[in-house]
């Protein structure tokens, strides 16, 4: 999903207020990046574009999207570089976004650099349009898992939603990727009431044949066309309380404020599998959240919400050490706030 054009959480007046949470008691190290709240960031998402070859209703706008110049862009040997640092620092798991990651050229050859750095996770989210013809070649590469993102299985009310694309190809992505050697699929699908949110049955379904995990996720604050209100966004509660009708389910493992996974996951009680809900607006999840952001002109944010970032490609492209670079994910863990949650 695309952010750089979102609209600050903190800025939809329904939704925030700052939420203090207390430090954890899990240990660590010096060399870990915990922030003043007890959270010890581990994962990284790395974008390695702003482009991408759809225009999601709910992410980007239908036209005029300003990119920005491809110099400012990260190079590989920059991503691999920030990357190696993040290591040393403690994260373990990395996932690739956009925009699209797939439309940036000869991204396999950037999984296969990232995977000999040593992540106990390396995963991919993509819109799936251009999976089918690299798919192989990234599982070759090292890629470990697989998000692919399906916000409708009408086809016509899926080109809707996309502003373009072709229901079919995603379909066979998710095909071609577990044929390759991938586990089943991460189906990510983003609810929007009075649009899609008639499928939600019909996704647990989908689910329940296919044996992948469908992720049904409330409508976020992220829209650049700022079309978003909360009237748009389906609870969670309504979701499971909507498919518990048809299929009985029961939590995968007891709450946990110690998890830091976005999705609250639900095991069908037949054995048909599982799904998952990400409740982004009546229930966040900050005080688990354990990620940092690399946006793909080299700034690292510590939160999907923030206008912020500090820097990394200004210290590499200045000349700057590793621990110069260290010392920019310090400043953002530093500067990292509570949370948010949902006002009435």
């Amino acid at each position: 999903m695309h952010v750089s054009a979102a609209t600050p959480y903190t800025a939809v007046s329904s939704v925030p207020v700052l939420l203090r949470v207390r430090p954890t008691d899990m240990p660590h190290s010096p060399t870990e990046l915990m922030d003043g709240f007890g959270r010890v960031h581990s994962d990284l998402r790395v974008s390695v574009t702003d482009r991408c070859n759809l225009r999601c209703a709910y992410c980007m706008p239908e036209e005029g999207m300003d990119h920005q110049p491809r110099a400012e862009l990260l190079t590989f040997d920059e991503i691999v570089r920030v990357a190696e640092v993040a290591h040393s620092l403690g994260i373990s798991s990395v996932r690739i976004t956009g925009g699209e990651p797939l439309v940036r050229r000869d991204l396999p050859t950037l999984i296969r650099r990232l995977a000999s750095v040593g992540f106990d996770d390396l995963a991919l989210t993509t819109n799936g349009m251009r999976l089918v013809r690299c798919a192989e070649d990234l599982v070759d590469a090292g890629l470990m898992r697989c998000n692919v993102s399906c916000d409708s299985l009408d086809p016509g009310l899926f080109s809707s939603i996309r502003r373009g694309g072709d229901l079919s190809v995603v379909l066979a992505a998710m095909d071609a990727a577990e044929s390759s050697g991938l586990p089943p699929v991460k189906v990510n699908v983003v609810l929007i009431r009075g649009v899609n949110d008639h499928e939600v049955e019909e996704f647990a379904a989908f689910g329940r044949r296919t044996g992948r995990t469908v992720r049904l996720i409330e409508f976020m604050p992220l829209d650049a066309d700022g079309q978003w209100k909360r009237s748009a966004v389906v609870p969670s509660e309504e979701i499971t309380s909507r498919i518990n009708a048809l299929w009985a389910l029961q939590p995968v493992d007891p709450p946990d404020m110690r998890d830091p996974a976005p999705a609250t996951l639900f095991r069908f009680v037949d054995g048909g599998g599982e799904i998952g809900v990400v409740a982004t607006v009546t229930q966040p999840f900050c005080a688990t959240c354990d990620r940092l952001r690399l946006a793909a002109d080299g700034s690292v944010q510590n939160c999907l919400f923030s206008n912020d970032g500090f820097s990394v490609r200004d210290v590499i492209r200045s000349g700057g050490t590793d621990e110069a670079i260290a010392a920019v994910f310090r400043r953002a863990v530093t500067a990292k706030r509570a949370g948010l949650v949902p006002t009435t």
